[in-house]
Formats: C-alpha cells, structure tokens, sequence
C-alpha cells in the first residue's frame, strides 16, 4: 500500500501537536511518559518533533490521558486557525 503525502497543514497539525505534548510532559523523562503510556520512547520522541505527524487514535488518547490533556483541548490546541469568514461553517462544526 501507497500512502499519499502530507499535505502542509498535516504536518503543521502534527508538528502542533508534538509541541503540545511537550509541554504537557514539562521536567517528567520521555521514557517515564511513554512507558505510561504504553509506547516506546523513539515512538514520543518522534511525535513530539513532528517526525511521525499522523499518530493513532489511541497512541494520542494514552499520551492523554498519562499527561492529564482532555481530549477535546487536544483537538481544540491542534486544529488551524480558521478566520471568520462568512457563509464558512464553524470550525468546531467542520472538526
């Protein structure tokens, strides 16, 4: 199987959502949070640098749940700006 490229805004998503979790993480050791969470510490540190954009569902949901993120300020976080265009759906309804 052929996977199709990122787009940019993918990676951007991805590259925010490392950031993310970063901060999440603060001072605890990538090797303490990603064996909480049930993953290997190559696998965080990839996604925290944006090496590995497009996580699972739930490699997202354990990271998570271990750094104590809601999913729904994960989401709300990561999503791109939109700009309040009118007659442009809501982007939390476009989500």
């Amino acid at each position: 199987m052929v996977r199709t490229p990122l787009t940019p805004e993918e990676r951007e998503r991805g590259e925010r959502l490392g950031r993310l979790l970063r901060e999440a993480r603060g001072a605890r050791s990538m090797t303490d949070v990603a064996a909480s969470a049930g993953l290997s510490a190559e696998t965080l540190r990839k996604i925290e640098t944006g090496r590995a954009p497009t996580p699972a569902f739930f490699t997202v949901a354990a990271l998570a749940g271990v750094l104590g993120l809601s999913m729904d300020e994960l989401i709300g976080r990561c999503a791109p700006e939109v700009a309040d265009v009118p007659g442009t759906p809501d982007a939390s309804i476009a989500a």
